[in-house]
């Protein structure tokens, strides 16, 4: 598979460093708005061709899928445009702060017959599928809560996290993650209610929200552009806990096994998150797999955030129609 990198973002360096380490994955082109910077991040990461517009990047015959690394704003707009040049596309997270959005870029690719999916490189680690099938198992009995958070420090008024118009915030940078997290565990909520603190530029720095699933699980998490650095994601059943320590980036990967008093620590191996992404990607494009994270995953996260926005602006909690 050989990719386009649509942006020089700093995400760009965590793709080219999963490519290098696996079969499936080739980094051979980037495209920026700029040719000299489009050049620089070239030599950078050793890609054979640079693009001064997004559009020849999309032209170049000899690239398979793209990936898209643009602000959160620009993802669905430059996701169909890649779709429509006849690309698979791996886009960075969020994908959409809107479910209509999220809906029409993957009618987009099914009309292209293409690949689209998001960049939740965190799903695809050995850890989730372990944590998923302690709770199939009953490890914890039934599933009563569910708590994650996911928060660091931003620093300077420029950065694009912090512009309103480019969709930033601690939600669609972090608390995405928690949002997905919830999701892989106890499916579509149908009740959310979120809290934020804004700042100067108007977007949310940190989120506290609770989700409600049809079950009767109930999700909370809680996110941050303007807190320490925490991570973490637990699972709360009513005979014990499973808890993930570092569930998003998974540095340093493992799971506790909390009952009856006692704490079984779990090890995992520490592999590379964004080369499990890029193959399952690949396998999905060869017609070998479904990908991990289809249609209804992404669009389902999109009509959350949404909701979730909806929420913390209005003060109100949001009822979601089930799709």
């Amino acid at each position: 598979m050989r990719w386009g990198l649509l942006s020089t973002a700093m995400i760009n360096g965590d793709i080219v460093a999963a490519a290098e380490g696996s079969p499936d994955a080739e980094v051979v082109a980037v495209g920026s708005r700029e040719l000299g910077r489009a050049e620089a991040h070239a030599r950078e990461i050793g890609a054979a061709r640079a693009y001064g517009s997004y559009a020849e990047l999309l032209a170049d015959p000899d690239v398979d899928a793209i990936y898209v690394s643009v602000p959160n704003a620009l993802h669905v707009e430059w996701a169909i445009r890649a779709l429509d040049a006849g690309k698979h596309v791996l886009c960075e997270k969020a994908f959409a702060c809107r479910a209509a959005d999220a809906a029409a870029a993957f009618d987009a690719a099914e009309r292209n017959g293409r690949l689209l999916t998001e960049g939740f490189m965190w799903r695809h680690h050995p850890q989730v599928a372990k944590l998923l099938d302690l709770v199939a198992a009953g490890a914890v009995g039934e599933v009563r809560a569910i708590c994650a958070s996911f928060s660091g420090a931003v620093f300077g008024p420029h950065d694009i996290r912090l512009r309103r118009d480019l969709d930033g915030g601690a939600l669609t940078d972090v608390g995405c993650y928690c949002v997905h997290g919830l999701r892989t565990l106890a499916g579509e909520p149908e009740r959310v209610y979120a809290e934020q603190r804004t700042g100067p530029t108007g977007v949310d720095l940190v989120m506290s929200a609770i989700m409600r699933f049809p079950t009767g699980v109930i999700g909370t998490f809680d996110c941050g552009l303007e807190l320490p650095e925490r991570a973490r994601l637990e699972v709360v059943g009513d005979a014990g806990a499973i808890v993930l320590p570092d569930p998003w980036l998974a540095a340093d990967p493992s799971l506790e096994l909390r009952r009856d008093g006692d704490v079984e620590q779990i090890e995992i191996e520490a592999v590379n998150s964004y080369r499990l992404e890029l193959e399952d990607f690949a396998r999905a494009v060869r017609g070998e797999q479904e990908p991990l994270i289809g249609r209804a995953d992404v669009v389902g996260q999109a009509r959350v955030i949404e909701a979730l926005l909806a929420s913390a602006a209005g003060g109100e909690p949001v009822e979601l129609r089930a799709s």
